[in-house]
């Protein structure tokens, strides 16, 4: 009742309302790249190889822009592989397919591990866990083989590993990514995630990989925005860590409105927006910055960046974090932030 005569309230006094975020839109709507969206259409209907391919070599040695395209078409052969193995038939020694491999086997092993905690995971699930991991890093590796020595692609799928093998090899293989493209954005967000206190190291060590990244990056680009990321994990650890209370969600808040911490956030925000964006795939680091601001209570600033996610959305797991589901936490800060209802 509260919400409709708010929302009554702000139609006539606000003027009309953005469109309503939506959450089971088609992948197209959510894929902003012409190209990959034309090959992914294709692939679905004709089950051609030879489209995702030409999609992914079109990129040329825009390395991230290749990842992007790649890991998109590697969810597709998740659910229908018929065409990889056509491709992986008649073309065993190309890089594109062999990653692609690599990744639908990654995947399978993530199922097959299930997301139950390890008191509630079989010895047959773990099993079948690490077999399936042990061949997705095999198949990385002759990835990396075959790659060109300057796609960090191949070490990208090594550092995503690390989540099952452990970090042995981080080091190694995330400098191998930097040496091929110094600032590529997920390369340093795995680096950071697998520093963090929850896997591999320390809120301290976290940090520090982020800011270093964050501060080696031109204005404009993506990886600027890394630290934000490091917040959000600490948060979560510190805070919302399996609590969903009213004092976690405080805590939370109260965080996000400290001045050290906002005077951190906004600097590197400042420096994203003090040049064009350096690439067209968004979507992530405009919902990051929506969470902070949304956090942090600035009605205006998560405005604008709600404005610019645009109608068709898929929320990361930041909002879950902190809210207890995605979708809703997006939503209730979209509507707190276009003048209905409270956070």
């Amino acid at each position: 009742m509260f919400f409709y005569a708010r929302l009554l309230i702000r139609s006539l006094f606000g003027g009309p309302l953005p469109p309503v975020p939506e959450f089971d839109a088609d992948e197209d709507l959510l894929i902003k790249d012409p190209v990959l969206r034309d090959a992914r259409r294709q692939l679905l209907r004709d089950g051609d190889w030879r489209v995702a391919k030409q999609a992914i070599e079109a990129a040329g040695d825009d390395w991230a822009l290749r990842n992007y395209r790649l890991e998109v078409v590697a969810g597709l052969a998740e659910e229908r592989d018929e065409w990889l193995d056509d491709w992986t038939e008649a073309e065993p020694s190309d890089p594109a397919v062999v990653l692609i491999g690599a990744k639908v086997l990654a995947g399978r092993a993530s199922r097959a591990r299930g997301a139950a905690s390890a008191a509630n995971t079989s010895p047959e699930q773990f099993r079948v866990f690490h077999s399936l991991s042990e061949q997705a890093l095999e198949t990385s590796l002759r990835a990396r083989e075959l790659s060109d020595p300057r796609d960090p692609g191949p070490l990208i799928r090594l550092m995503s590993s690390c989540f099952a093998a452990g970090a042995d090899e981080l080091g190694e293989w995330y400098g191998e990514a930097q040496r091929r493209d110094p600032h590529n954005f997920d390369a340093h967000e795995l680096a950071m995630m697998l520093s963090c206190a929850k896997w591999y190291g320390s809120h301290e060590l976290m940090f520090e990989v982020a800011h270093t990244a964050a501060e080696a990056a031109p204005p404009g680009h993506r990886t600027v925005l890394m630290p934000l990321a490091a917040h959000f994990e600490y948060a979560m650890r510190e805070f919302a860590w399996d609590d969903r209370s009213d004092e976690a969600q405080k805590a939370v808040r109260e965080y996000f409105r400290r001045p050290d911490v906002q005077q951190d956030a906004d600097g590197w925000i400042a420096k994203f927006r003090a040049a064009p964006p350096r690439s067209a795939q968004l979507s992530q680091v405009r919902h990051w910055m929506a969470v902070y601001f949304s956090l942090a209570g600035r009605k205006p600033e998560a405005k604008a960046v709600f404005d610019e996610l645009g109608r068709y959305v898929s929320p990361p797991h930041e909002w879950g974090w902190f809210y207890g589901d995605t979708e809703y936490g997006y939503s209730k800060n979209w509507w707190w932030a276009n003048g209905v209802g409270g956070v």
